[in-house]
């Protein structure tokens, strides 16, 4: 099943991504499932989506931003699944987009669309409810037309969808093991019983992001 995101009425050492304005490509959507979550003391169950960005560029010292393999880092945000008025999501694919959407996107977008197109992403570093740093995502732009016109990287990574209803499991068994016990503690992972019944996981294609002139990139 396509993730929709709608309008709705209400281990090793890992060296995380520098502070700043980077270049970035999603390269892969991740469902989640439904994760409890826990706002201003409010318990609430809700659809969850991950988005994942490979990073290009150089740090504050003109360094390559990679890892120690000279691969691009990456760097992922947490997202509900929603389209509402105050939705993160809305608000990130509407600056990533450069544009609004309109009440017929609303009322049913396909998050697929996104995947393999570029952003500017704006990471910085924050202190978590447990008391340890984070490297976060706080804002997702469009592309300027001088960094277009000067030409984009390379890409890296394949682009790849994992959905709970039809899922790659070979894509899952590299998730970390933070990442496959978080879905697994969705009750649509519980219902399946962590288990595949798609005969071939779900493909995307980056055929129709490789025009970056578009005004609206998705």
């Amino acid at each position: 099943m396509a993730l929709i995101a709608k309008e709705s009425g209400g281990g090793s050492e890992f060296t995380p991504v520098p502070q700043g304005m980077h270049l970035a490509r999603c390269y892969r959507i991740i469902d989640t499932g439904t994760q409890e979550s826990n706002y201003q003391g409010k318990i609430r169950h809700l659809p969850k989506v991950m988005l994942q960005f490979e990073v290009h560029g150089e740090d504050e010292s003109g360094k390559p931003i990679v890892t120690a393999k000279g691969e691009p880092m990456s760097i992922s945000k947490n997202f509900t699944l929603s389209l509402s008025d105050m939705a993160t999501l809305r608000k990130d694919l509407e600056t990533w987009r450069g544009e609004k959407f309109t009440q017929e996107e609303l009322r049913g977008f396909e998050l697929k669309k996104v995947l393999g197109v570029w952003a500017m992403i704006s990471v910085i570093k924050a202190m978590g409810n447990n008391g340890k740093e984070y490297t976060n995502i706080a804002a997702i732009m469009s592309v300027p037309p001088a960094i277009k016109k000067a030409g984009m990287p390379q890409p890296h990574n394949d682009l790849k969808i994992f959905s709970i209803d039809e899922p790659d499991m070979a894509l899952f068994d590299s998730f970390s093991n933070g990442l496959k016990e978080k879905i697994g503690k969705s009750p649509e992972w519980q219902a399946r019983g962590g288990k595949s019944s798609a005969s071939a996981p779900a493909k995307a294609s980056a055929g129709s992001f490789d025009d970056m002139d578009d005004d609206i990139p998705f």
